[in-house]
């Protein structure tokens, strides 16, 4: 998901009346936001390689400002000292795609791509599974990372927004790797655990969808990744929010809070994985799991 800039919670109390879009379980629908820190989209842009908008000085919404890095100088200069001169040109004009989607923050940041391809490279990672998938940035990184014989099962409701990176994985020579379900997740790892042939099979997961579900994802792919394989949880720490008092956190965004922080209490707890929350994009949790 994409960010730039650091929240500015001093602006918490601005209204805003827009209407926006947010995604449940794939399916976009209208929300009225309130109470939500006022975006740098000028910023977003600047970082982000892409020209502004005239409609960015409408927007807002609780999801705008996510990142966790208190400079946006820093932030900047990682982007352009480390991650962008060694992002590959797919995974350039993906995000540059991916911004004009109305939802463009739910792209992977490129600097949480840079930190799972060095993962999936350290595994030998050949066979992965990926739950949400959105215009697949992701999915294109992991797709350019693993041998030409590695296959991603991709998993996402949203075969519209998919579609929109599909012509970039195309053109890149990577979609034999790829195997798009049009799906909720659940169905379809319930489905993978029904083969004994899947379990233990699996050398990398990576998880950016429903975090309502995030526990449940957590104990299907406990069976479908292998000793040793990692899986990789986004957003976990959710805007800055699950530090914040919880009148202080929009509405909009308590219930998958409240989901995360039971899952980081969790993952602290389980004794099968070892575990690393890094502080990349909106927080992401390393699991490896150890039996």
């Amino acid at each position: 998901m994409a960010y730039v800039g650091a929240p500015n919670f001093a602006a918490t109390n601005t209204i805003y009346t827009k209407q926006s879009l947010r995604r449940i379980n794939g399916i976009s629908q209208p929300k009225k936001l309130g109470f939500s820190p006022v975006p740098n989209y000028n910023m977003l842009r600047t970082t982000m390689n892409l020209q502004p908008k005239a409609s960015d000085k409408d927007e807002g919404s609780p999801w705008d400002d996510k990142g966790l890095l208190q400079s946006e100088e820093l932030y900047r200069y990682v982007l352009e000292t480390s991650v962008y001169p060694r992002e590959p040109e797919p995974l350039k004009e993906l995000r540059a795609i991916t911004a004009n989607h109305p939802e463009f923050y739910m792209g992977a940041t490129p600097d949480s791509g840079q930190l799972i391809a060095m993962l999936l490279n350290l595994i030998n990672a050949k066979r992965t599974i990926e739950i949400g998938v959105f215009t697949g940035y992701s999915v294109l990184l992991t797709a350019l990372t693993i041998p030409d014989d590695g296959k991603i099962i991709a998993i996402d409701p949203d075969r519209e927004s998919y579609e929109l990176g599909l012509p970039v994985i195309q053109k890149a020579g990577v979609e034999h790797k790829i195997d798009f379900k049009d799906s909720p997740a659940l169905p379809v790892l319930d489905k993978l655990l029904e083969d004994n042939e899947n379990k233990d099979s699996f050398d990398f997961a990576f998880v950016d969808a429903d975090k309502t579900n995030y526990g449940n994802y957590h104990e299907r792919l406990m069976q479908l990744v292998k000793v040793g394989g990692v899986i990789v949880y986004d957003n976990t720490l959710w805007y800055g929010t699950l530090v914040m008092p919880e009148e202080n956190v929009d509405e909009l965004m308590r219930t998958e809070r409240k989901y995360l922080l039971e899952l980081n209490r969790f993952l602290a707890a389980d004794t099968r994985i070892q575990i690393s929350q890094v502080t990349v994009g909106d927080g992401m949790t390393i699991c490896r799991r150890l039996f």
